[in-house]
């Protein structure tokens, strides 16, 4: 039989190891996170004395490194805890999948229990199960809850059952990890849960574009043949991401989606122009990514403003008249936002609340906001969608039906 892979597996690649260039890839060394780090380590580092250590709130924007520092402080503890007698362990959980305060603790026990079934349990069973383990076997747990802001159930029971659980154990110890990428997020728990979680806070700055090149180099070192990629479409790569709310993911999308067309045409050199042409392909993919993991409501304050932007006419923002920008006003949002709660059948939060999902979607680099100037009468959040508005309307008619 004619082997139809032949061709493909024979063909020539600019890659070395695709598998370097991935945003889940964890590098013994992450550039330009070593203060971050180091305060995940200080915060985590009683327990390599026996002790209980205090939870810790992260927060900043997608793809600033917020996940691989913990992970990779999390791998430093696994290396040293026979060296300190200390039987620790971290335990990640996407609450993009596990979204609710019983499919987190289950995730938890499963972890504990890896040849247990738990079906049939219900919540309370299940963390006594945990602490028993705990107890047991004098386990200090790190539960690191990634994207905390995605759990759509209990949340505050959740952290308050996870708090206190030190509170019953004899041995061991139990320390949360909050990550969201938004920092306002905290302000919805109630003041029990907020003090709890937020014993430590730890903000992740952007990425800038020469810390993201120097990330890329180093990324492009590993991942390509050597002499494959030209220096400018680093550079290029790094400047475009930086412009894109300084996102390491994006800029490692860009010079990887560059590579794959650059093989795509033939071409033994990654340059420029391949990057440019990555930007167009990437950019409504990462959008999309983006939407994807958003709770409906913020998901139709968008699709609002994206409507909205597609009609308006174009609005003069500076004093002087020089430049336009397609600009509402949050008014107007909340107005068009209550109209398509309507239309499907949803009860439509309160304006204070879509302020918060305007916030939330600039947090994610979606929207810009800012405060009115002069020509405006009195003082109002102006709002600029940062996409083409009929690729954010064409993703939303598919994500919301």
């Amino acid at each position: 039989m004619e082997d139809i892979f032949e061709k493909e597996i024979k063909k020539y690649t600019v890659f070395k190891n695709k598998d370097v260039l991935s945003p889940h890839y964890l590098p013994d060394k992450l550039p330009h996170r070593e203060k971050q780090i180091d305060k995940i380590m200080k915060t985590l580092a009683p327990i390599l004395k026996n002790s209980r250590a205090h939870n810790l709130f992260i927060y900043g924007k997608t793809g600033v490194g917020k996940t691989a520092s913990v992970k990779h402080v999390l791998k430093n503890m696994e290396t040293v805890k026979e060296k300190y007698n200390v039987n620790v362990r971290g335990v990640i959980i996407n609450c993009v999948k596990s979204n609710s305060k019983y499919q987190i603790m289950l995730s938890i026990a499963e972890r504990c229990y890896p040849n247990e079934n738990f079906s049939g349990y219900s919540f309370a069973p299940i963390v006594d199960k945990v602490m028993s383990f705990m107890e047991k076997n004098n386990l200090h747990l790190i539960v690191v809850l990634d994207e905390i802001d995605k759990v759509k159930t209990e949340l505050d029971e959740l952290i308050y059952t996870l708090t206190r659980i030190n509170d019953d154990l004899r041995r061991g110890s139990l320390t949360l990890i909050g990550i969201s990428n938004r920092a306002t997020f905290k302000e919805a728990l109630d003041p029990r849960s907020k003090s709890s979680l937020c014993e430590e806070e730890l903000v992740f700055p952007p990425y800038d574009a020469e810390q993201l090149e120097e990330i890329l180099r180093e990324r492009v070192v590993d991942g390509y043949k050597k002499g494959s990629v030209d220096a400018s479409a680093i550079r290029l790569a790094a400047a475009l991401a930086a412009q894109e709310s300084g996102d390491a993911r994006y800029a490692l999308k860009l010079i990887t989606k560059a590579g794959e067309i650059a093989d795509d045409e033939g071409s033994k050199r990654v340059t420029d122009r391949h990057v440019e042409k990555a930007r167009k392909k990437a950019e409504e993919e990462i959008i999309y990514e983006i939407i994807n993991t958003l709770p409906e409501h913020q998901k139709i304050v968008l699709y609002a403003v994206a409507l909205l932007s597609k009609s308006k006419s174009y609005y003069k923002t500076l004093a002087d008249g020089s430049d336009k920008e397609r600009i509402l006003f949050t008014g107007e949002i909340y107005d068009e936002y209550k109209r398509l709660c309507k239309q499907r059948g949803r009860k439509a939060r309160s304006s204070r609340w879509c302020k918060q999902y305007i916030n939330d979607l600039e947090m994610l680099g979606l929207l810009t906001t800012s405060i009115s100037g002069k020509g405006v009468r009195g003082t109002t959040t102006l709002v600029k969608l940062d996409f083409p508005p009929e690729n954010i309307e064409r993703i939303l008619k598919r994500e919301l039906g």
